[in-house]
């Protein structure tokens, strides 16, 4: 009898929203802005907001450092400059206190990683703040499972063909699990990989794209949540087994 072999070389984990909840904390700081500018009698807010979150990426990158930079920014414009010193403590405050949320893991996530991690060798791959991103690992207490973080500023094919390069995996033996279609599974399927989307319930509106109109299930396979994850590889194994 042959050998059964492992389905994939290497599986790599986003980790904001698929891993952990992030954007509802993003929401929340969102909604406390919105009321401190309506102090200053400002009610509409998003588009300035927005633009300037996507226009400062160039800048600052991802993340809750450039999240409160450009909050900032949109406050000093919005007010015309009569931004109050307490005001920007404030938000100053926010950020520090984002750096030290709880973590709270979507449902499934560490029995998913715990068991994979005991046949594959996985990777975290996120946008962000290194430190950032490396203390909500360890905070999360996922860490001991990861062989490696990748913490990039773009999520392209290029970045992930890089990625694989550096760890000498062939696209054809990659696995990367996500939940926007716009960073973790497209660029992944473009580069020959193979991808698992589980949406999250709330998405920033930069990673939203349309989802491929043909061929998706050639593409990518879509979850409803990490728990489908480790029985659905245990089948690619099994298939190459009944055929060895």
């Amino acid at each position: 009898m042959k050998r059964n072999k492992t389905a994939f070389d290497l599986i790599a984990f986003d980790a904001d929203d698929t891993l952990w909840d992030t954007e509802s904390l993003y929401r929340g700081i969102e909604a406390r802005f919105k009321t401190m500018m309506a102090s200053y009698g400002i009610a509409s807010v998003d588009p300035t907001m927005h633009d300037n979150e996507i226009r400062n990426l160039q800048y600052y990158g991802y993340g809750l450092k450039g999240f409160i930079l450009s909050l900032i920014e949109t406050a000093i414009e919005l007010t015309g400059g009569r931004l109050g010193g307490n005001d920007v403590s404030q938000m100053l405050a926010w950020a520090k206190e984002m750096q030290t949320a709880p973590i709270r893991l979507r449902e499934h996530a560490q029995t998913t990683v715990a068991a994979l991690s005991a046949s594959y060798p996985l990777l975290l791959i996120t946008k962000g703040d290194l430190l950032d991103q490396e203390a909500k690992l360890t905070r999360s207490g996922l860490s001991p499972y990861f062989r490696d973080i990748e913490v990039v500023s773009e999520k392209t094919q290029h970045t992930y063909a890089a990625i694989l390069a550096r760890h000498r995996v062939e696209p054809s033996r990659f696995l990367m699990v996500g939940n926007s279609l716009k960073s973790d599974i497209l660029p992944v399927v473009t580069l020959g990989g193979h991808a698992v989307y589980i949406p999250a319930h709330l998405l920033w509106e930069h990673e939203a794209v349309s989802p491929p109109t043909e061929g998706r299930e050639q593409q990518y396979v879509e979850m409803e949540h990490l728990g489908l994850l480790v029985p659905w590889i245990a089948s690619l194994t099994e298939g190459d087994r009944d055929h060895a």
